[in-house]
């Protein structure tokens, strides 16, 4: 065999490999993406927690949206004012401070105070228990079914079950709104944390209905819209909903509601010092006053009579 039958062929494909390879070369300097220097360093101030709180899909992709623009520097709930400064550092902008928030969870219907419809031997998922008949066991269609979708989405160990209720740590808690997308019976929502009037129900059901399923549910009887006096609060499908731009935290709506299920932890507590204080006068007021007894006085000694000695003779 003659090598040259082997050597032409194998020069021709070196020589346009090497062709193509100097082409595409070219070709990425030509096209080539330049990264901008800054998306490594906004990524390196985000948290790394990846919870997708922020819309988009991960870290990298929050810090793609900052550097073009598309997201603000304070867009990571996760990270929070410290993250933000950094990042606003980075890009060379003021950052607006935003007040810390927290999920709340609309439901304070616990195993005591709620009642339930069956009994619930499924799969441990709030999503697959409110596809059966009712939207579950609980009786109140719109309450926590206490399953722990909530708590499984949670990446920061911030909501657990308590007494078949979903309850947030607000130490834990980043906002990140993972829980909010979970929950089936769309019972959670993301509020400023300084905010202490709060709304713990979630039932569009008539009062007659409330009353026979939960203890503590919103009954639409409007005593809360009445006696607020910022126009902040409002009966909506059956249930108080607060406007939390008008709100001033009085908490006077949460004194005034009949069945607690509006809360805020110091006016209810001012509530009830106020209570029993009013308790403690009443019943001062059921004893009879002590009667003051006069001092006693000594009785004047009384004289005895003077024995007479008839001066008189009797005549025989």
């Amino acid at each position: 065999m003659d090598i040259t039958s082997i050597l032409y062929p194998v020069l021709c494909v070196g020589g346009l490999g090497v062709v193509l390879g100097a082409g595409l070369g070219y070709a990425g300097k030509i096209f080539e993406v330049k990264e901008d220097p800054r998306l490594e360093q906004v990524l390196e101030c985000l948290p790394g927690a990846n919870c997708g709180g922020c819309g988009y899909p991960g870290c990298s992709g929050m810090a793609s949206a900052i550097v073009s623009g598309k997201a603000p520097v304070n867009g990571c709930p996760v990270g929070g004012a410290k993250s933000a400064a950094a990042i606003a550092k980075v890009m060379g902008v003021a950052v607006e401070e935003t007040a810390p928030k927290v999920a709340f969870v609309k439901c304070h219907g616990t195993c005591d105070k709620s009642v339930n419809k069956y009994v619930y031997e499924g799969i441990s998922d709030c999503a697959m228990a409110n596809q059966l008949a009712g939207g579950g066991a609980k009786g109140c269609s719109f309450g926590c079914l206490g399953l722990g979708s909530c708590v499984k989405a949670c990446a920061f160990d911030a909501i657990h079950i308590v007494d078949g209720v979903a309850k947030v740590d607000e130490t834990k808690c980043t906002s990140c709104g993972n829980c909010v997308k979970a929950c089936p019976k769309h019972l959670i929502e993301i509020v400023p944390q300084a905010q202490q009037t709060r709304v713990a129900c979630s039932s569009q059901d008539t009062g007659k209905e409330v009353m026979a399923n939960c203890q503590v549910g919103c009954i639409a009887c409007r005593i809360c819209e009445k006696n607020c006096k910022f126009d902040a609060i409002y009966v909506i499908n059956n249930v108080a909903v607060i406007d939390y731009t008008k709100c001033k935290d009085c908490g006077l709506c949460a004194m005034k509601c009949p069945k607690h299920a509006i809360e805020n932890p110091k006016a209810i507590a001012m509530a009830e010092k106020l209570a029993q204080n009013a308790a403690a006068k009443v019943e001062a007021a059921k004893k009879p006053a002590p009667v003051a007894e006069a001092p006693a006085t000594e009785a004047p000694a009384t004289e005895a009579p003077a024995s007479s000695t008839s001066s008189e003779h009797i005549n025989d």
